[in-house]
């Protein structure tokens, strides 16, 4: 427990000085900048993000949250330092200039690669122990601190390499990680959630609104399931040579910034996506949801097919954000901000199957405690619609487990 507090620690230290250099000293620069500079940095980004990989990180793959899953269920995968420093600077140049990816995955990488290089070099320590105790002590604490939400980053770790089932043996070692990266990243930070909305945390819902949100659950699965397809391509990508693939993502990516701003006047395809949550809180028509929401999609393929470094939970929140959005116009156009919630716990739940994780994580994010109980009914109509498919091909089915 004192080496999860302490793993968790030097995590959450780790995560803020990350987000730090990432947001501050490079997004908001690119924001800033003349718009021909926001289409083209994020292309720059995977360039400089190439070269670190192949050098620093001495050929090591983009991979982050994949790479947690792999070294979850394979005590023999090697967790290198020279990997976890190639990928964690390839994500500051990938994020930091504007690739629409999260935060998260690199957070979670980076904290279980801490944990894991920790455990096997006390060895005498951990005598009898699992030998993933640290690595999800490390992966919990990331996420925990990114998102400022300790019961996520515990639940999340836990829940995501398995599919319909939890690894509940380092449910402690999580627990206490999530707790003390989330204390040490809000001490040099905030305690702020982060999305913000005008709705009251205690707003009620109507009878009509947990239909709307299996209907929500339903579509967002559906979404969830055309999204993984398409990453699972993008993934494929990646094994094509390095100049050619820069090359067509920096293209891409220019195009699809350029048609977004023509069509919304915002830069909704660079970055996290915490913009379009807020791009949201506006009245838009139908059709232009889903324009965003197909920009979006492919803009976060083409950068993980040009061997970007990130994470695909907040750009599957995102899209969630926007289905939610869209059908809550239809059902209940009083009440948009609910919708938008129950879209991310669906469409985040389907994607990784954490149907638990994204309940927990909307209340966290969102300081939105209020939404919990059609959260559920959405998420686990998602679940049950999503089938066996995730947008990870390294999470493994109940009977697969030891």
């Amino acid at each position: 427990m004192l080496l999860a507090a302490i793993t968790g620690s030097i995590t959450g230290l780790m995560v803020r000085f990350f987000e730090y250099v990432v947001v501050e000293v490079s997004y908001d620069r690119v924001l800033a900048a003349p718009l021909w500079v926001g289409a083209f940095a994020p292309g720059a980004g995977l360039a400089l993000g190439a070269i670190l990989l192949r050098t620093l990180g001495n050929g090591a793959s983009s991979g982050t949250s994949d790479e947690y899953l792999r070294a979850f269920h394979d005590p023999e995968y090697p967790v290198r330092l020279r990997a976890f420093m190639g990928r964690m600077a390839a994500a500051v140049t990938t994020l930091g200039l504007g690739g629409p990816m999260g935060l998260e995955g690199p957070s979670m990488y980076g904290g279980s690669a801490l944990g894991a290089m920790m455990q096997r070099r006390l060895p005498k320590a951990f005598r009898g122990a699992d030998h993933r105790t640290l690595l999800v002590a490390g992966a919990a604490a990331g996420v925990a601190a990114i998102f400022k939400a300790p019961a996520t980053g515990a639940i999340f770790a836990l829940e995501v390499p398995y599919r319909d089932q939890m690894a509940r043996r380092m449910l402690l070692p999580a627990l206490v990680a999530s707790a003390s990266g989330y204390l040490v990243f809000v001490a040099l930070s905030n305690v702020r959630p982060i999305f913000t909305f005008q709705t009251d945390g205690s707003a009620t819902f109507e009878y009509k609104d947990l239909a709307g949100a299996i209907l929500i659950g339903i579509c967002c699965a559906i979404g969830a399931r055309m999204f993984s397809r398409l990453i699972r391509y993008a993934k494929g990508f990646t094994l094509r040579p390095i100049g050619l693939r820069v090359a067509l993502s920096t293209v891409m990516l220019a195009l699809l910034f350029v048609i977004c701003r023509g069509l919304t006047g915002e830069s909704l395809t660079i970055g996290s996506g915490y913009g379009v949550i807020v791009w949201l809180g506006q009245e838009h028509t139908i059709w232009l949801l889903a324009a965003v929401l197909v920009l979006r999609c492919l803009a976060t393929a083409t950068t993980l097919a040009g061997g970007g470094v990130g994470g695909l939970f907040i750009p599957l929140v995102v899209g969630g954000a926007i289905v939610g959005r869209g059908v809550g116009d239809i059902v209940n156009p009083l009440n948009p901000t609910l919708y938008v919630l129950l879209g991310m716990a669906a469409f985040l739940g389907a994607g990784y199957r954490v149907p638990l994780a994204a309940v927990m994580f909307v209340a966290e994010a969102t300081g939105q405690p209020g939404f919990i109980v059609p959260a559920l009914f959405a998420a686990v109509a998602a679940e049950l619609v999503m089938g066996q498919q995730s947008i990870t091909t390294f999470q493994r089915s109940p009977e697969g487990t030891s």
